[in-house]
């Protein structure tokens, strides 16, 4: 009996910060990159911190948080958190509130996807979502709480182990294809970090929408060079785009980007140069 949905997907928008540029590009000089994303005085750019709400049938699943408004003004000064939306006004926008969230799907754990996980409410540190499960996987979490030194400053303890403790998290098994709701499925990505998570959304209104997280963090990181210089192994990277990048395209796959500053979503094509982005779209004009 083929499944019938009635799932609703909804930008959730909570604000824009700042990271170098050549960081974020890679070995693409910025002569080139900065084209695509032009930084200010200090070579920072502004990035979107673009997360998405899920409606599928008695679920509210809630991919990513940004950056939350725990940390002190020192971290602040650092990332530079800007613009007019926030979580909550992106999920009142569309008639949600935190508490109706039934599930927090981390794609990893660094600072700008899962700080907004955690509160401070009376000096404690709790769950944000009360009423949710928060979703990662095994081989993550061990990588995210012993972090190497290099990824040591993106792993920050009180985004993490807070989660744990309030018996609210659980673990997904790391295999590509497996099943998180009837239509949705897992794809991980191991250049980035270690297994991280990317939902694939089938059956919204006839296509495939995927969540990128940082396998391709904007339209600019579609050319198979644009590797960001904060991935652990960027070979395995320019691979897993490479295989992403067919596929997306042979099947008209829309990509829902988490950081691009300007753009939501696009399909692709095959142009002279490689694939490329063919039709930019916000993803309420699906």
């Amino acid at each position: 009996m083929q499944y019938l949905s009635r799932m609703k997907l909804y930008s959730i928008n909570t604000g824009y910060f700042k990271l170098d540029g050549g960081a974020m590009f890679g070995v693409v000089p910025k002569s080139i990159w900065n084209k695509l994303n032009p930084a200010d005085e200090n070579n920072l750019c502004s990035w979107a911190l673009r997360c998405l709400l899920i409606e599928d049938d008695n679920r509210r699943i809630l991919v990513d948080t940004g950056l939350g408004n725990k940390q002190d003004a020192k971290f602040f000064g650092h990332y530079f958190l800007h613009g007019d939306d926030s979580l909550d006004k992106s999920l009142a926008k569309h008639g949600f509130h935190r508490d109706d969230i039934t599930d927090v799907f981390l794609t990893h754990l660094h600072f700008d996807h899962c700080g907004g996980a955690i509160n401070i409410e009376n000096n404690k540190m709790v769950p944000a979502f009360p009423n949710a499960i928060y979703w990662s996987n095994e081989r993550h979490w061990q990588w995210a709480i012993k972090p190497n030194d290099r990824e040591k400053a993106s792993f920050l303890k009180e985004n993490i182990q807070p989660i744990q403790d309030s018996g609210k998290l659980k673990f997904l098994e790391v295999m590509d294809g497996i099943k998180f709701t009837p239509n949705i499925t897992l794809r991980f990505a191991f250049g980035h970090t270690d297994a991280m998570m990317l939902p694939e959304i089938h059956n919204y209104k006839g296509k495939t929408v995927v969540y990128m997280a940082d396998l391709l963090p904007s339209i600019g990181h579609i050319p198979i060079p644009y590797v960001m210089a904060y991935d652990m192994f960027p070979l395995t990277t320019i691979q897993e785009k490479k295989a992403f990048l067919q596929e997306a395209q042979q099947h008209n796959y829309i990509l829902f980007f988490e950081h691009d500053p300007n753009h939501e979503c696009c399909n692709l094509h095959l142009s002279e140069k490689g694939i490329r982005s063919k039709d930019i779209f916000r993803l309420d004009e699906i």
